[in-house]
């Protein structure tokens, strides 16, 4: 464990390689954190509502996917100066995971019934800035749970996880024009293993998937097959990325919003974020464009 941070639910942690900072996200609690692993210092803000992801912006700032849409944070501020709502009248949705890709995108989905996961009525949305103009363009719809998205090393693939599918899927990708085409299954999560959440693809180009509920995260060579187990001492795994200095470093987010009392008091970590050298390197992130 490297930040006992106890979060409701940990989620969407991005290496900032600028500042050799972690940034990762409290859905519910609706709270950014930039965490520094080198001194142990947290500089937290709270966004106002509940935040799906966190995306770094190329000048500095940060791209957000909050409940209503997505919130943009200039550098050296804590605070959403601009909005691009989405699904705002949509009241019981929210947004969820989300990334950047290589073109200065920032894609993100959304999920149903805010707690409740209402099958079919959630989405993935791309916000990208043209001619000075933020907009968000619906590429995916009739998703449970958007979640995990990630490129290849390549940029030809993208690679997505709707979690009441029990599978990652992934796509043809073309980066020019930041479409999708060609979905099919990439790998799939046996019920009872835990529920695919987010995803992280390695300099490799294989991909770790965390397994809510299956206490562990899971590496997928680029054929989809199983080469890595890494278990954790909590059973609400969320997601991953590579850090430090050269991305050798596996940073975990956690949860513990579903835990019973008696399995908080088993599992008195759960929510932190944990790190490991699994061997692998990651990829540097991507920027998004404008903020």
């Amino acid at each position: 464990m490297v930040q006992d941070a106890r979060a409701t639910l940990g989620e969407c942690p991005v290496w900032d390689p600028r500042t050799a900072r972690l940034h990762w996200v409290d859905i519910r609690a609706g709270l950014v954190h930039r965490f520094s692993p080198s001194d142990g210092s947290d500089l937290v803000f709270d966004v106002g509502q509940p935040v799906g992801s966190v995306g770094l912006g190329a000048d500095g700032g940060l791209v957000v996917a909050l409940r209503d849409g997505f919130g943009l944070i200039p550098t050296n501020s804590d605070r959403v100066d601009a909005m691009i709502e989405v699904e705002k009248p949509l009241t019981a949705n929210r947004m969820n995971d989300g990334r950047c890709d290589a073109a200065g995108r920032f894609w993100a989905g959304t999920i149903a019934s805010a707690w409740e996961q209402e099958p079919g009525a959630g989405a993935l949305y791309r916000l990208e800035q043209v001619g000075g103009n933020f907009g968000a363009t619906q590429v995916l719809s009739g998703l449970t749970v958007a979640n995990g998205i990630d490129w290849s090393p390549d940029e030809r693939r993208m690679y997505f996880i709707d979690s009441s599918t029990q599978r990652v899927d992934v796509f043809d990708f073309d980066v020019d024009s930041g479409t999708i085409r060609n979905r099919r299954p990439f790998a799939e999560i046996p019920t009872g293993e835990g529920m695919p959440d987010g995803l992280v693809v390695d300099a490799e180009g294989c991909v770790w998937v965390a397994l809510i509920d299956g206490g562990r995260l899971r590496r997928f060579s680029p054929l989809a097959r199983v080469d890595l187990d890494i278990e954790l001492p909590v059973t609400l795994v969320t997601s991953a990325t590579f850090g430090g200095g050269n991305l050798t470093e596996l940073y975990i987010t956690t949860a513990k919003h579903r835990l019973t009392d008696e399995e908080r008091g088993r599992q008195t970590h759960a929510g932190s974020v944990f790190c490991c050298t699994p061997g692998p390197t990651g990829k540097p992130p991507h920027y998004f464009s404008g903020v």
